[in-house]
């Protein structure tokens, strides 16, 4: 084990961010944070397009900043270029590329375990998105396609004949991106679509109108198999469609496995459990972000969380 820290922060997105910031600001000098990514906020890097647009809130919320991060809406580039700011302004440890593998306390004293080493802490705060772990349908995918079913963009080349799967607005972007080089169907469960932002609304009916993608609204898959090589994908309504590639995009889940690993202690429908400063039962151990909010997590959420952390950790302090 290394140097002891007064907080270590487990999570490179907002909410770390936010959480290292504050507690410079506040009076916190000693802090890690750890990220198992090659660089911060990788939920934006890997999943954003270019010049993709990032909401300060989320669906239709106005929330009022509490802290010391002043963020508003922006861009990709320019979300990740104010981040680099914050952090390049603070002296702030970070560990890169270094996966948490396990969270222990002993006596007062926080024991964090990596992939690359060891450290101790007064504090931890977990603040880990959800996207990581893309949601999966509940029917079977066939592993003979795992090279044709994907959770991002990573393997979408041109001129193929694709479905993308969701309702949200990272499916939505994904469908007009690839319809400017692809054959591309947007299939959504539900009859109309209830948590796009008002620019992504706009666009997918225009496309839509102008044929130059195809939405498949009102029906789910219910099946997936193997023809030949391709994705034939089966539909409520009793029609199937074989397609070149099949690209999900229904969201994230809570890293339940990785939570237990901290010590974070779960409810009967296996969330997290913690009060109302965001703290588990775990004294001294927090959650920030994603993993902290029912549903709809945003940027402005989670560094309200980071805020509200911090100043509770010192006011335990003083204590």
């Amino acid at each position: 084990m290394q140097q002891m820290y007064d907080m270590v922060i487990i999570g490179g997105g907002p909410g770390g961010i936010g959480a290292a910031v504050e507690a410079k600001v506040l009076g916190i000098n000693s802090i890690l944070m750890i990220e198992k990514g090659d660089n911060h906020s990788q939920t934006i890097r890997k999943f954003y397009k270019d010049n993709k647009r990032v909401d300060k809130n989320y669906k239709g919320q106005e929330i009022e900043l509490h802290g010391n991060v002043d963020f508003t809406d922006g861009t990709k580039e320019s979300t990740l270029n104010y981040f680099d700011s914050l952090l390049d302004h603070d002296e702030i440890d970070t560990a890169f590329n270094s996966e948490v593998e396990s969270v222990t306390k002993v006596d007062n004293e926080f024991q964090i375990v990596t992939t690359k080493a060891g450290y101790r802490a007064k504090n931890v705060i977990v603040a880990i998105g959800t996207m990581g772990k893309p949601n999966k349908p509940d029917y079977i995918l066939p592993i003979s396609l795992k090279e044709r079913i994907n959770f991002n963009l990573d393997k979408c080349s041109q001129g193929e004949k694709l479905l993308l799967v969701g309702g949200g607005n990272s499916a939505v972007e994904y469908a007009i991106e690839l319809s400017k080089t692809n054959n591309v169907t947007l299939n959504y469960r539900k009859d109309t679509f209830s948590r796009l932002n008002d620019i992504n609304l706009k666009l997918i009916h225009e496309y839509n109108g102008q044929e130059k993608l195809r939405l498949r609204l009102g029906m789910d898959i219910v099946s997936v198999e193997n023809e030949n090589g391709l994705v034939k994908v089966n539909f409520t309504d009793g029609y199937y469609t074989i397609y070149d590639r099949v690209v999900y995009a229904i969201g994230g889940t809570t890293p339940v496995d990785f939570l237990r690993k901290c010590g974070i202690t779960l409810d009967a429908e296996g969330k997290p459990e913690f009060d109302e400063n965001f703290e588990t039962k775990m004294q001294g151990l927090y959650l920030a972000g994603d993993i902290a909010v029912k549903s709809g997590g945003s940027i402005a959420i989670a560094l309200n969380h980071a805020y509200h952390i911090i100043s509770h950790m010192l006011k335990n302090k003083k204590n």
